[in-house]
C-alpha cells in the first residue's frame, strides 16, 4: 500500500458519507486512471429503490461513459467496502486493473474474504486487490450507521407502541 492509496481512498471515505447523509448505508467508490478520478458514486440502493445502485456499478457506470469505453483496463477502482458478487462481477467484466478496497465484508465479500472472484483464474480477466486501506475508518463508517439505524428503529418501534396504547385508551398524549 503507498500513500496515494490512502488519499484516493479518502476521497472514497467523502462519497461514502455523502450516501450516509442520504440514510443510505455508506459506501463510497472511485475511479482513478493515470492519477486522476474519473467518477466517483455512493449508495443509491434506498434514494433510487434499485437493489443494483450500489457504489461500485455506479462509479463503473459512469467511468465508461466519461472514457466511451467499457474496457477499463488501466483503470483502479477504490471502495469502502469490500465488494459483492454483483459488483466483483461488474469489475472482472469492466476488466480494472485493480481493487482497493477499506472494510472486509465476511457475510459477502468477493474480493478475499468471503470468497475471491476477482483473481478466480477461470475467469478471463482477474485482478489486483489491494486490502484494508483505512480499514478503521471505512469500518466505523458501517459500524456507526448501522447502530445509529438500529437505535431508530427501537425508538420508531416504542413510538407506535405507545401511539397503539393511546388510540386503545382514547387518551391523546402531546
Amino acid at each position: 500500500m503507498d500513500q496515494s492509496d490512502e488519499i484516493y481512498m479518502l476521497e472514497a471515505i467523502h462519497e461514502a458519507k455523502k450516501a450516509e447523509h442520504m440514510k443510505e448505508v455508506p459506501i463510497g467508490a472511485i475511479v482513478v486512471l493515470n492519477g486522476k478520478i474519473i467518477a466517483r458514486a455512493h449508495n443509491l440502493r434506498e434514494s433510487n429503490q434499485n437493489a443494483i445502485a450500489h457504489a461500485e456499478l455506479l462509479a463503473i457506470d459512469k467511468a465508461c461513459q466519461q472514457l466511451g469505453t467499457w474496457r477499463l483496463e488501466d483503470a483502479v477502482l477504490y471502495v469502502t467496502l469490500e465488494p459483492c458478487p454483483m459488483c466483483a462481477g461488474a469489475i472482472i467484466l469492466s476488466r480494472i486493473k485493480k481493487v482497493v478496497y477499506g472494510a472486509k465484508d465476511p457475510k459477502g465479500g468477493c474480493a478475499g474474504t468471503f470468497m475471491n472472484l476477482l483473481q478466480d483464474e477461470r475467469f478471463n480477466h482477474q485482478s489486483e486487490v489491494i486490502t484494508g486501506v483505512l480499514e478503521e475508518e471505512c469500518g466505523e463508517l458501517l459500524s456507526s450507521f448501522f447502530r445509529n439505524l438500529r437505535e431508530r428503529r427501537k425508538e420508531e418501534k416504542k413510538q407506535r407502541k405507545l401511539l397503539q396504547l393511546d388510540n386503545d385508551t382514547g387518551i391523546v398524549s402531546e
